[in-house]
């Protein structure tokens, strides 16, 4: 059986599934999503014992600390997996939620009720718990999932794709509903975007070459979950010591994320007063700088920046720092170099923050805040998908409401139309 005939086979058995879903009440998906969180708890030395296999993989490809860390599942992590899932299952279902009716003047009734996408393909990069969360949160939302991690992650993924296989055959859902590509080969991803006639939505989560790669060749409508180039912008009016810690925060706290702070926006007025503090700061933290001719006029510890620096995710210990003139030429840098992610400004002046939500054009615009707060479990989403810097038909973290769609349903009493 060549590639495209495997493929083809699995996202088949995914698609047939999709008819024992829509038939799966709460209590019956409640009765897997627990068995699973029990399941990655027993299992938990086999799971860990699988992913020391990849970070020993990792670390002879040369991966750097950040993305080792981001791949490793201690057994806090695994834990808090566990707790995820349990989490997931406490959340209302909105499957079969009705969220409009209305009566036509016929006596006609028309509504709209929720139901799941379908079979929903992910391709994601390193962090194996985005495997739990994905199947948990699409399972849950009545969809069916397959998934296709990174190489990096290879024995970590299958261990946890197996571990919810296995939770779904003991409750007796088929384990199809779950499903892996079974390689990291290029070529199945490359045959699993031409299937349309069998997978609904692909859902991509990585670096900019995977976003690209599933764009140019899907012909399956794609949900983007593209770089995190996430700005903190320090207003004038801005409470000092609030954005020297949401700096060191939104950068250091767990730099691997989508979510971390890349660049660091300074109005001119108070540069000369908060920079030497803040790269302090953040050189205690182990961060290297780039920044722009004032910036580094006023701290030169700090390195030039280039072009290139203002518009890439590190999602490491590095940070790109420019001095603006005010608060228009914050938002034009944002609009240039953004991703649509996350962004925030700390400031006591409530105009100028209402400003900026208005007119910062990301996923995520928030006020006094941390960027690694853009993210569906603080949100009080429970588990996420990923965070879509789309606009159709989601935006930001993606919950369960969002791997529903809504169709048509109306009641009549034999009403013909004339």
């Amino acid at each position: 059986m060549d590639c495209n005939q495997q493929v083809s086979a699995i996202v088949q058995q995914a698609k047939a599934c999709c008819v024992v879903m829509r038939q799966l009440g709460s209590a019956t998906k409640s009765g897997v999503l627990l068995e699973v969180a029990r399941q990655i708890r027993s299992r938990g030395d086999f799971i860990q014992q699988e992913n020391r296999k990849d970070l020993e993989f990792g670390r002879s490809k040369g991966l750097s600390p950040a993305l080792l860390e981001r791949l490793e599942l201690t057994p806090k992590r695994i834990e808090e997996m566990a707790t995820g899932v349990e989490e997931i299952v406490a959340l209302p279902d909105p499957v079969g939620e009705v969220t409009r009716m209305w009566r036509r003047p016929n006596g006609m009734q028309v509504g709209r009720m929720r139901v799941p996408l379908g079979v929903i393909a992910i391709i994601y990069e390193s962090r194996p718990n985005v495997t739990i969360d994905a199947a948990s949160l699409c399972f849950k939302s009545g969809n069916v999932s397959v998934l296709r991690g990174g190489s990096e992650a290879a024995h970590s993924n299958e261990a946890l794709i197996s571990v919810f296989r296995r939770a779904c055959v003991a409750k007796g859902v088929p384990a199809e509903v779950v499903s892996s590509l079974g390689t990291t080969e290029r070529d199945a991803v490359q045959a699993l975007l031409k299937m349309d006639a069998y997978v609904d939505v692909v859902i991509p989560r990585g670096g900019k070459s995977l976003i690209r790669n599933v764009m140019e060749n899907s012909t399956i409508p794609v949900i983007k979950h593209y770089e995190g180039i996430c700005h903190l912008f320090v207003d004038r009016a801005a409470d000092l010591e609030m954005a020297l810690r949401l700096t060191v925060n939104a950068k250091v706290q767990r730099p691997g994320t989508c979510n971390a702070l890349e660049t660091l926006l300074v109005h001119r007025e108070v540069a000369a007063e908060f920079l030497p503090k803040v790269c302090d700061a953040l050189t205690q933290a182990g961060v290297q700088m780039l920044g722009c001719e004032e910036t580094r006029s006023i701290c030169p510890q700090v390195k030039s920046a280039t072009e290139e620096d203002w518009s890439t995710e590190y999602l490491d210990l590095i940070l790109s720092i420019r001095v603006v003139r005010d608060f228009d030429e914050a938002v034009a840098h944002i609009e240039k170099y953004g991703s649509h992610h996350t962004d925030t400004i700390v400031t006591r002046d409530w105009e100028t923050a209402h400003r900026f939500v208005q007119q910062v054009d990301s996923s995520s615009v928030m006020v006094n805040v941390s960027t690694r707060f853009s993210d569906g479990f603080q949100y009080g989403l429970g588990a996420e998908i990923g965070i879509s810097t789309d606009k159709l038909h989601a935006r930001g973290p993606m919950g369960l409401e969002e791997l529903t769609t809504q169709k048509f349903i109306v009641f009549g009493n034999g009403q013909e139309r004339t």
